[in-house]
């Protein structure tokens, strides 16, 4: 494990994405238990009301994204400084991610349907740079072996290959499955063979003078989201928190 480290992850100077890979999930979790824990009224922890105005947690958020990312760009991929760097830079953006639906509808939304935005994207951005970590992209990594860069190529066309499926799911209107199938292989698969969504991109492009298809799309999502609809608020429910009805 140690030499897969260092192979892969310090050498090629990955290491601060990976700390701040890591502080931004932990920073996320620990916010929504913190915020869900204020919500209930128990444990010691109080919203920050200084004069009266509720200071949301994207304010220190905001702060430590700036002082991480500054000190990145000052700084180099190696080395204590770029790591701290790294950790703040994270845990400012797992702080800001978190109410990323206030910061899109300018609405205090957290425990509301529409805060659950927030969730996804937190998601989808700790999919994105796993995906960067995992490349295994030769670049920084000395004296690669022909076995190494086979291997290394054949997971960087899989990475690829699997992402550009992702897109075909995502065009026709399954977010969730792209969002899935960007980190699991064959997974987006499922989103990309099957008929689009209403309204998705792909549906407007390609089901425009097909009225069967339209037809047949709008009948399996009709029966989709009633199978699955209460699974899927239960899931949302469970990692963000259920909203105020």
């Amino acid at each position: 494990m140690g030499h897969w480290l260092t192979r892969n992850i310090v050498e090629p100077g990955k290491l601060p994405l990976l700390l701040a890979l890591a502080a931004f999930v932990l920073t996320f979790l620990v916010t929504r238990v913190i915020t869900r824990l204020i919500r209930a009224g128990k444990g010691p922890f109080r919203n920050i009301k200084p004069g009266g105005m509720h200071v949301h947690h994207v304010v220190p958020g905001v702060v430590l994204m700036v002082i991480g990312g500054f000190g990145a760009v000052s700084s180099g991929r190696h080395g204590f400084g770029a790591a701290a760097v790294a950790v703040l830079f994270g845990m400012g953006a797992g702080l800001v991610l978190d109410e990323f639906a206030l910061v899109l509808h300018l609405d205090d939304v957290y425990w509301t349907e529409q805060g659950r935005k927030s969730v996804e994207i937190v998601v989808l951005t700790a999919a994105l740079v796993t995906l960067v970590l995992a490349g295994f992209l030769p670049f920084g990594v000395n004296e690669l072996t022909p076995q190494e860069m086979h291997d290394r190529g054949i997971v960087v066309v899989n990475v690829l290959g699997n992402f550009l499926i992702a897109l075909f799911a995502l065009a026709k209107g399954k977010p969730r499955i792209a969002l899935i199938g960007a980190v699991v292989p064959f997974v987006a698969i499922v989103g990309a063979v099957r008929l689009a969504r209403p309204g998705s991109p792909w549906a407007r492009r390609f089901y425009r003078r097909r009225p069967g298809a339209r037809r047949r799309a709008r009948v399996r999502a009709y029966r989709h989201d009633a199978r699955w609809a209460a699974v899927r608020n239960r899931i949302h429910d469970l990692l963000a928190g259920a909203p105020d009805r």
